[in-house]
């Protein structure tokens, strides 16, 4: 059975300008689509585009050319605020993402009264996610005393609130330990897996934790796609020695 197409991104160009002369490329003519119920990964080094590109698809950058797409509308002309309630799309930061002063109760309660109207809702919800990702113990925590996966937990159970269609997720495993790391790769697998509608777009440079769980990928490099397909696919295209090397294998 076909999946859904939730995401088009056709013929995506940025450029930054240097100088009054001259211009650099962010993205050159990138091409993605992600279905429903996917996890897809996204490689590459730094300034290869990954950040450009989830800032488009947000809406906080426009593209030079090229169309965003979700759900067949375009929305290219859509502002962030409309295009992020509307279209239903969530961005977890790598850094960041959380209100550091305030406890993680408070953090999910600032969150709820923005993205649901009624106050039982916004109860329940943070309830749901104080058990589903067993925050319990930090509830009443500032968010700048909580451990790294901690921290990322709330930012992840923050952007939930709004019961996104499109999560996308900055580098969630940068300064984790392994253990920390294993965790939330669970976790995002279990969000696949209770909400087979939503899709999870995921940025990292950590190849192998993330090649682990995703059902496609990508990588970015020299501004453009040099491989993409499943994960195998990915690691076995000559294109993409250039980012994992000759010698990088996944179980």
């Amino acid at each position: 059975m076909n999946k859904k197409n939730v995401l088009y991104v056709k013929d995506l160009n940025k450029n930054y300008s240097k100088n009054s002369s001259k211009s650099v490329h962010a993205i050159k003519n990138l091409n993605l689509e992600v279905n429903e119920g996917e996890i897809f990964g996204l490689l590459g080094p730094n300034g290869s585009g990954k950040s450009t590109l989830f800032n488009i698809i947000c809406g906080i950058l426009s593209p030079n050319y090229g169309d965003v797409i979700i759900n067949g509308i375009n929305v290219n002309k859509i502002p962030v605020f409309e295009r992020v309630q509307k279209y239903g799309i969530s961005l977890i930061p790598q850094t960041g993402g959380t209100f550091s002063g305030l406890s993680c109760i408070e953090n999910l309660k600032a969150i709820s009264e923005i993205v649901i109207e009624k106050k039982n809702e916004r109860n329940y919800k943070i309830e749901e996610m104080i058990s589903k990702f067993q925050l319990e113990p930090h509830a009443h925590t500032k968010c700048c005393e909580l451990s790294g996966g901690s921290k990322k937990k709330v930012a992840i159970a923050m952007a939930l609130m709004s019961s996104p269609t499109i999560l996308l997720m900055d580098e969630p495993f940068a300064f984790l330990d392994i253990l920390t790391v294993r965790d939330l790769q669970e976790t995002i697998v279990n969000l696949q897996t209770e909400d087979s509608s939503r899709c999870i777009i995921i940025s990292d440079h950590s190849a192998r934790e993330l090649l682990g769980i995703s059902d496609r990928a990508l990588v970015l490099a020299n501004k453009k796609i040099v491989a993409q397909g499943s994960p195998r696919e990915v690691i076995d295209s000559p294109s993409a020695r250039i980012y994992f090397g000759d010698s990088f294998k996944i179980n």
